[in-house]
């Protein structure tokens, strides 16, 4: 069971970066998909959810910015930024959770998963 976050970087405020993260070991159209994002001196935030109906869901912050989405043939989660600030800097984990296995944290916002990546750093600057 492995997940793996790519597509951070640097990048000027206005600016877009696309994420992605391979999952592995899951079969992954079985489960809801998220992710979160921990920025420097703060607790991990909930960033956007999609269920494996497709419904898709935003805090508040990056909704109109950002998109989530999944390729179920390739195993893969995306996550579209546009319009990127300043406080979207932060480390970016794709994250899932299933009924046993892996070990369980959670959110500031009380949600709790028990897989994640290992991280992408995403760091928005002039």
């Amino acid at each position: 069971v492995q997940l793996v976050e790519s597509g951070g970087g640097l990048v000027q405020p206005g600016g877009s970066l696309s994420l992605s993260c391979a999952a592995s070991g899951f079969t992954f159209s079985n489960y809801h998909w998220t992710w979160v994002r921990q920025a420097p001196g703060k607790e991990l935030e909930w960033v956007s959810t999609i269920l494996n109906s497709g419904s898709t869901y935003y805090q508040d912050s990056v909704k109109g910015r950002f998109t989530i989405s999944t390729d179920n043939a390739k195993n893969t989660l995306y996550l579209q930024m546009n319009s990127l600030k300043t406080e979207d800097t932060a480390v970016y984990y794709c994250a899932t959770k299933t009924a046993y296995g892996g070990s369980k944290f959670v959110t500031s916002d009380g949600l709790d998963y028990n897989y994640r990546g290992q991280g992408t750093q995403v760091t928005v600057s002039s």
